[in-house]
């Protein structure tokens, strides 16, 4: 089994994907975590038959991180609940293109886009929070910045501060007040900070490593909810496997 169980009662279970495998497919036979926390979930006890598990959140299929999984019913209700309310929080860690302070091209997106920019200092204890239109394509299954107003736009945001730069590289950690298509990869890249290794979103400069264009370098890093039984505050953290996060230091 190629994903990391980091946690399981009889309630829920708790997985890290790695980047490249998709939550859920409707390919038969596709390796997706649903199929596969299924296929786990019937070995430990084939007496019992096909296991329920429930689907709480999503990630990208580029995007690596953890993820919960309801084991029943109730408990599906009461995650699902707490995601819908907030009281689930996700946070993600980011390595994206530094801020090019010799262009207006951030700034201008502000101004187009109708977003809002707290004025703090970007560092370790402050936040900026940014706001979006997004208009999804499904076409070419991609989102776009857009007006306010635009037929189909939906607002997005999201709050970040930089942890750390390095070489023409900034790790952000980011944690979504909204959950859009591709958002986080849409807005870093809107403001002219695409992350490393995002071809749909930002282009890949030619000084890029190989292993860098693999996936974006995003990940769930952590997970906080309240267990749906006891009631109890859990909390989640992993490191990123994505070889570009290395010469960062967290945890």
């Amino acid at each position: 089994m190629n994903l990391k169980i980091v946690f399981e009662d009889t309630h829920l279970l708790v997985c890290y994907k790695p980047a490249g495998v998709p939550v859920q497919s409707a390919r038969v036979g596709a390796r997706d975590c649903e199929s596969i926390l299924k296929n786990y979930l019937y070995e430990k006890n084939p007496q019992k038959g096909a296991p329920y598990l429930g689907l709480i959140h999503r990630l990208d299929q580029p995007v690596e991180g953890l993820l919960v999984f309801a084991k029943t019913e109730e408990a599906a209700a009461d995650l699902s609940r707490q995601l819908q309310d907030g009281r689930m929080k996700k946070s993600y860690l980011a390595v994206r293109r530094a801020v090019d302070k010799s262009t207006k091209s951030s700034s201008k997106s502000v101004e187009d886009c109708g977003k809002t920019v707290k004025n703090v200092e970007n560092s370790v204890e402050n936040w900026i929070e940014i706001t979006d239109y997004l208009r999804k394509n499904g076409r070419e299954n991609r989102s776009e910045i857009v007006k306010a107003g635009t037929s189909g736009a939906k607002k997005a945001v999201l709050s970040y501060r930089i942890l750390e730069a390095a070489d023409g590289r900034e790790l952000a950690e980011i944690r979504l007040l909204t959950g859009r298509h591709h958002q986080i990869r849409v807005q870093m890249a809107g403001r002219g900070t695409p992350l490393i290794g995002d071809q749909k979103y930002g282009a890949v400069s030619e000084n890029v490593d190989i292993v860098d264009k693999l996936y974006p370098a995003l990940c769930a890093y952590r997970l906080e909810f309240l267990h749906p039984k006891t009631g109890k505050s859990l909390t989640f953290q992993i490191k990123p496997e994505n070889p570009v996060f290395a010469p960062f230091h967290f945890g």
